[in-house]
């Protein structure tokens, strides 16, 4: 195997993940990332794709084959020595106004368990079951478990990969690199994982990116429920989800905010709105406090789909971007895939589904 020179512009999911396999498999990596707006420091981090009504078949794939693929990270990172405590598989609880949608939600998931069995144990909830996983839910009924559900600390995630790939001889360099000439030959493969910023950074070789940015604001809470942290993650009918992430803190969140662009500052009245809705579906929030805002900007195809590959007529440089919501589930196996590129080895999911070609235009 010859090491390569590899430039890896955009620290976040995507981008750490390609630069600590490209790492652990000796090459040279520098990772480009000045921490700024990421969706991934931003994200709730819930993976549990697998009852989505999306009727993209690529996006599924992706999606499940993306929840799977935590299994194999974790174990490389356990292997050197890492930490996984980001990742923690408590199951989540779905919840349905009707006990009829609440009957083809669990019928969807005993389907596709056949091809993804880490959906793990499917099981319909009484309201007796339901209070104990959470007593606070007074009044919500018709619920589904899914034991294979997990949440992951996307901020958490990408501080550990990035630990690694120092640790395998790589650098982190915390500041912009502009797409120039210089850097064009200082490296033998670049991988530009920059998700919403992806446009500007291709605008000077003349490229019109289809991506859109969408700002996500998530709330933080101090509840006095200190034992949390075995919980499983609630996903209400509807945007918000509800993650209770141990020392009694809560993740409430996040906002779908497609007329913000790259506005990275809290809105008050967003931030207010979030914690409402939350309080009205679990009574120990009433008097949980704010501690933290989380604010980032996720990328968006028009037609809501990412994709990865190189970039059209190079041999050298590799993009992927628009991920949306779905960042935390399909990123790692979008940066293992972009690692096997920049390795000249052949991937696991088929290139033609995700290729940058429709996205990206002259």
């Amino acid at each position: 195997m010859t090491n390569k020179k590899i430039a890896v512009i955009g620290g976040g999911i995507v981008g750490s993940t390609a630069a600590y396999y490209l790492s652990r498999n000796g090459h040279q990596v520098t990772v480009f990332d000045e921490g700024i707006g990421q969706a991934t420091s931003a994200a709730a981090g819930i993976i549990c794709p697998w009852l989505s009504k999306r009727r993209n078949k690529k996006w599924y794939r992706l999606a499940s084959d993306g929840a799977a693929f935590y299994s194999h990270i974790c174990q490389d990172i356990t292997a050197d020595q890492g930490d996984i405590s980001f990742y923690n598989k408590n199951g989540a609880i779905l919840t349905k106004k009707t006990s009829q949608a609440l009957e083809k939600l669990y019928a969807l998931g005993l389907e596709r368990r056949h091809t993804a069995p880490e959906i793990g144990d499917l099981k319909i909830l009484s309201k007796k079951d339901l209070e104990t996983y959470f007593p606070s839910l007074p009044s919500q009924e018709n619920a589904l478990f899914v034991s294979g559900g997990a949440r992951v600390d996307g901020e958490a995630m990408v501080r550990e990969l990035l630990t690694l790939v120092e640790k395998n001889g790589g650098q982190i360099i915390r500041e912009n690199v502009p797409l120039e000439q210089s850097l064009l030959d200082d490296y033998d493969k670049i991988i530009i994982a920059a998700g919403a910023w992806l446009p500007q950074l291709l605008e000077p070789l003349s490229w019109n990116v289809d991506i859109r940015g969408q700002k996500g604001q998530l709330v933080v809470l101090q509840t006095d429920d200190y034992n949390n942290q075995h919980q499983p993650v609630m996903m209400p009918e509807g945007e918000i989800d509800i993650l209770p992430i141990g020392d009694g803190i809560v993740f409430i969140g996040a906002s779908h905010e497609n007329d913000k662009g790259y506005d990275l500052l809290p809105d008050e009245k967003v931030i207010q709105n979030l914690i409402k809705k939350g309080k009205t579906l679990f009574d120990i929030l009433e008097d949980a406090s704010l501690i933290k805002v989380k604010v980032g900007t996720r990328a968006y195809t028009s037609d809501f789909s990412p994709f990865w590959g190189y970039l059209p007529g190079s041999d050298k440089i590799l993009v992927a971007s628009g991920l949306g919501s779905s960042g935390l589930t399909t990123g790692p196996i979008i940066g293992y895939q972009l690692a096997l590129l920049a390795d000249n080895k052949q991937t696991d999911l088929p290139l033609e589904d995700y290729l940058p070609d429709t996205y990206l235009q002259r």
